[in-house]
């Protein structure tokens, strides 16, 4: 319902309040939020950014968001150790004073799929998946309600399309769990103007005359620059579909 006014301002909003807005990304990767973290760069947003990757392609798509971008910190490095989703979350908002926006960004691959046959291999994969930025948007969270930001939170997940019924079922379930989590945090939170949204795998139920799928990665982009606007200040608690979306690796 709301993405059709997103496409429409989408060509020509230029959200020149998001100049100097304190953005945290996690999950970056040459596949998944190029488009999203360039757009927060363009408008001159202070960003940091989190990633696995420490290819040539990381360093380059680092060294063009930091030719643009207010200001540029990256951390490439997994989640695990010392390494963890809190300890990420607690140094972008120490290093910014606060936190305006947070991006979590996550894929589900073929591959990640391809051995989940039982309740506890979806469960484990739900936990894998949803986890680091459940805990992320927790800290995030509770950050902005500390120092009276009206903050907004947009977590994703996106997957290839299914290839078989069964990786459908599995999506759909992913999805339940991105649901239930984000309408809980959004309840939770909603009283210190905290936002929480979330991007999911397409529902099998969607009406297919709803209009309400994100397609590609500037879709993903669009939303989360609205999300992040004065504009999109009555949002929260919602769950946007998105498919075809994750290609690459996929």
């Amino acid at each position: 319902m709301y993405m059709s006014v997103i496409a429409r301002e989408a060509g020509c909003e230029t959200y020149p309040e998001l100049a100097g807005t304190r953005v945290a990304v996690s999950g970056l990767s040459p596949a998944i939020g190029v488009d999203l973290a360039r757009s927060f760069a363009e408008r001159k947003a202070r960003l940091i950014i989190q990633t696995d990757e420490q290819s040539p392609e990381m360093v380059a798509l680092a060294a063009l968001l930091a030719s643009t971008a207010g200001e540029l910190a990256l951390v490439d490095l997994p989640f695990n150790g010392l390494a963890t989703p809190t300890r990420f979350a607690q140094r972008a908002a120490e290093g910014f004073g606060g936190l305006d926006m947070v991006v979590n960004l996550v894929s589900i691959t073929h591959a990640d799929l391809a051995d989940v046959d039982e309740l506890d291999a979806i469960e484990d994969l739900i936990v894998t998946k949803l986890s680091p930025m459940r805990e992320i948007t927790e800290v995030a969270a509770n950050r902005m309600a500390l120092t009276w930001s009206e903050g907004s939170i947009l977590n994703v997940v996106v997957a290839a399309a299914p290839q078989s019924a069964r990786e459908a079922a599995i999506l759909g379930m992913v999805r339940q769990a991105l649901a239930a989590m984000t309408l809980d945090q959004a309840r939770r939170w909603s009283g210190d103007a905290v936002r929480i949204n979330a991007v999911g795998p397409k529902s099998t139920t969607l009406d297919a005359m709803s209009g309400a799928c994100l397609t590609s990665e500037p879709d993903i982009a669009a939303l989360a620059l609205y999300v992040a606007s004065r504009k999109g200040r009555t949002l929260t608690g919602h769950v946007f579909d998105a498919e075809g979306v994750a290609r690459r690796g996929c």
